[in-house]
């Protein structure tokens, strides 16, 4: 299972690559880092191969930063919204 912080390394990096820039940190907002839905497709393809399920593209629109993403995406692969303590 993939953490939070691990997801948010990764689409960091995602992040980072797609948008040529390698400055960019977990709080880069996409679209004020140059992202356009090309770039938002490009993204979401490569998270989909990383964590194995579908990601809409829709979602790098709605939570447009790395940790905002991460978070989401954890909270869809494992069903237990972001915050909330495992036992």
């Amino acid at each position: 299972m993939r953490t939070t912080a691990g997801l948010t390394v990764l689409i960091t990096g995602l992040f980072r690559e797609a948008l040529s820039n390698e400055e960019l940190d977990e709080h880069a907002d996409f679209f004020e880092a140059g992202g356009d839905s090309l770039t938002a497709f490009q993204i979401t393809g490569r998270l989909q191969e990383a964590v194995g399920t579908e990601v809409a593209v829709a979602l790098v629109f709605a939570y447009p930063t790395p940790a905002e993403l991460a978070e989401i995406v954890a909270e869809e692969l494992t069903g237990i919204p972001a915050g909330v303590a495992h036992e």
